[in-house]
């Protein structure tokens, strides 16, 4: 058994979640924020047989593109008296990040 943790930009986050519903998968989905840019991004967490890894990943990589965005880069600190004109600067968003643990034990409790 295996926890797949994805961490998808949250526009990605709908069509992976029903992409891998429809092959079978379960997935907790977590809002979360990235650190650079500070938008929505969402965490999946997602227990499968170490067989089907592969399975979640191919599905992943074929639902989560990346792309690329313009952004304004934050404000350094200046002294009193300069003046700082930001450009927007090009960044790559999207694709997905995904980290695959190993579980010692995994139960569902109260389900019948």
């Amino acid at each position: 058994m295996k926890l797949v943790i994805v961490v998808v930009q949250g526009s990605d986050a709908d069509p992976l979640l029903e992409a891998l519903t429809d092959r079978g998968f379960r997935a907790t989905q977590i809002d979360s924020a990235g650190g650079f840019l500070r938008e929505r991004n969402v965490t999946l967490m997602i227990g499968v047989d170490a067989a089907r890894v592969a399975e979640v990943r191919a599905t992943v990589k074929s639902t989560c593109h990346s792309r690329t965005r313009f952004v304004n880069p934050l404000m350094p600190i200046v002294e009193p008296g300069e003046f700082y004109v930001p450009h927007p600067v090009e960044v790559l968003v999207g694709g997905a990040t995904m980290f695959v643990l190993a579980v010692e034990r995994y139960e569902r409790l109260g389900i019948a």
